[in-house]
């Protein structure tokens, strides 16, 4: 089978969480900014889709050179072997992006680009006419930085992000993959208590399920490439079978989810069912202040409201406040709270023991980490 060069791109911050997803897979990578490099099959590319948790798209690299003028950049895509990829229906929409390099204007790099592949496949497949491009959707980018050009095939489609199972949403929702990756961040464990005391739509409980139960991301949805050519229609049965047979039935889960809105909490429900976790997490309409738990050594996850995030700026303070007061009554828990506000620890009360730098989106934001108490080692023989 064939083995490709591919590319795993993420949110800038969490390389390492999707490196280290793909090592705990078998796989060798390379981590770099804002991706991922390892090799694989077309195994190898449905596994991946369907497994990683973090991870935004799994691309192939299909040619990288240098190119510095047009003619240039015409002549070296037209080079490349498209026809192994590209069947002669083959739908091929092309999206650019250009940094720091002489070509500049990503409109001509694209159209470009998509006449270099026109004019290959057209001489390969002797046609004079116009490609009809009825078939399978194969979405190629070109990248250039500082005059490199890469360019790439989307086997996923729509957003890893994309679980299928968020039908409903707030004004401000953490995107699946971001919500995996902060608790990823964490030290929690599935035999843990796990709450998230501003849980919104659900997603972070929905996705420490997910976690818990061991259920592929993707298990639910369906990516790009499976309608490719070079896909065995079996490879994705085959892949998502084995998913299946990995689900841990027989795992008990402590997962806590409130909101002091009670329609969100209606839509976490929702979505919880549809992701298939439902009686594996507790949601319910509560004020922050309200937390009281006989329960150690849990993980606290938050994404609350910003400044710029639904609530303003004296409310959003306040709410800090609270968090402060009502967590101190909770030592041995560790809490993990996301936010864009630098001043967060101030109204907390409370210094973090670490800070993360994370872009929510194209929001820079911060992920205050307060470790709560060990449990004493019984040293008693």
């Amino acid at each position: 089978m064939k083995t490709f060069k591919l590319m795993a791109t993420c949110a800038a911050g969490i390389e390492a969480l999707v490196g280290k997803e793909l090592k705990d897979m078998g796989y060798t990578c390379q981590v770099e900014n804002g991706k991922v490099l390892f090799e694989g099959t077309a195994y190898d590319i449905a596994k991946t889709n369907l497994w990683l948790r973090t991870a935004d798209r799994i691309k192939i690299i299909f040619g990288t050179f240098k190119a510095r003028t047009f003619d240039e950049l015409f002549e070296k895509t037209k080079a490349l072997p498209w026809e192994d990829m590209l069947p002669l229906d083959a739908n091929f929409p092309v999206s650019g992006k250009s940094v720091k390099s002489t070509l500049h204007h990503v409109p001509s790099c694209q159209s470009i680009t998509k006449k270099a592949i026109v004019t290959r496949l057209s001489n390969y497949y002797h046609r004079k006419t116009k490609l009809a491009e009825t078939g399978a959707v194969y979405p190629i980018e070109v990248s250039v930085l500082k005059d490199v050009v890469t360019l790439t095939l989307d086997t996923t489609g729509s957003s890893l992000f994309k679980r299928g199972y968020r039908t409903e949403k707030g004004g401000a929702p953490l995107k699946e993959n971001m919500a995996a990756a902060l608790i990823q961040l964490t030290t929690w464990f599935p035999d843990r208590p796990l709450y998230d005391p501003t849980c919104g739509s659900g997603t972070i409980p929905i996705e420490a399920a997910l976690i818990g139960l061991n259920i592929a991301p993707g298990l639910n949805r369906h990516f790009a490439c499976e309608t490719w050519d070079i896909f065995d229609n079996d490879i994705f049965e085959q892949v998502r079978q084995d998913a299946k047979n990995q689900i841990k039935k027989d795992v008990t889960l402590d997962i806590t989810g409130t909101d002091i809105d009670g329609s969100m909490i209606e839509i976490a429900k929702r979505n919880a069912e549809k992701a298939g976790v439902s009686e594996h997490i507790q949601f319910k309409q509560m004020q922050l202040s309200d937390f009281k738990t006989k329960k150690e050594f849990g993980i606290l996850i938050s994404n609350p409201p910003y400044g710029d995030r639904l609530l303003d700026e004296d409310k959003v303070h306040h709410l800090y406040q609270q968090m402060g007061q009502t967590y101190a009554h909770i030592p041995t828990w560790s809490k993990y709270i996301l936010t864009s506000d630098l001043a967060f620890e101030t109204y907390y009360g409370q210094q973090a023991t670490k800070k993360r730098k994370l872009y929510n989106g194209a929001i820079r934001t911060d992920y205050f980490q307060f470790w709560g108490l060990r449990p004493k080692k019984n040293t008693e023989q």
